[in-house]
């Protein structure tokens, strides 16, 4: 079982769109990455995402492919700027639950669930890119499984 960090897919520019949809571009790679997530055979129970509408469309275009049994919801604490500490208290890997939010928010968490610490980032997120954790069921400590993103270098 895994947690799945999702960095939302590429967006509009504020003055093309005010709520800052997908672009193209940012549809196309989400859909890309959720066909190869599918592929690969990744599970997910439910995806949540942040109130911002780049977020709720990346979940939308993944939730097609992924098909969680207990759908797609918009949850709060998950804005570029929140506290990941409050956000990781109860998250349990084997709820397979796939987060879609926003930088730096998701650098942060994945920094504070491997070292406990925000101030040393340890994966550089690609938008619609998905980073896989798990618990080490011996250690308790969470450690990146793997990585799915858009470009290779």
């Amino acid at each position: 079982m895994a947690l799945y960090l999702v960095q939302h897919g590429k967006s509009l520019p504020k003055d093309q769109d005010p709520d800052q949809g997908l672009s193209e571009k940012g549809k196309a790679e989400t859909e890309m990455i959720a066909q190869t997530a599918r592929d690969k055979g990744i599970t997910v129970s439910q995806i949540r995402h942040s109130v911002k509408t780049r977020a709720r469309q990346t979940a939308e275009i993944l939730a097609r492919s992924l098909s969680p049994n207990q759908g797609v919801q918009e949850i709060s604490g998950i804005k570029p700027m929140d506290d990941v500490a409050e956000a990781a208290v109860g998250l349990d890997p084997s709820e397979n639950i796939m987060l879609v939010g926003h930088l730096p928010f998701m650098e942060r968490m994945t920094a504070f669930l491997v070292t406990g610490s925000i101030d040393k980032p340890i994966f550089k997120f690609q938008n619609s890119g998905i980073v896989s954790l798990d618990k080490d069921p011996d250690t308790q400590f969470w450690v990146i499984v793997w990585a799915l993103l858009p470009k290779i270098g």
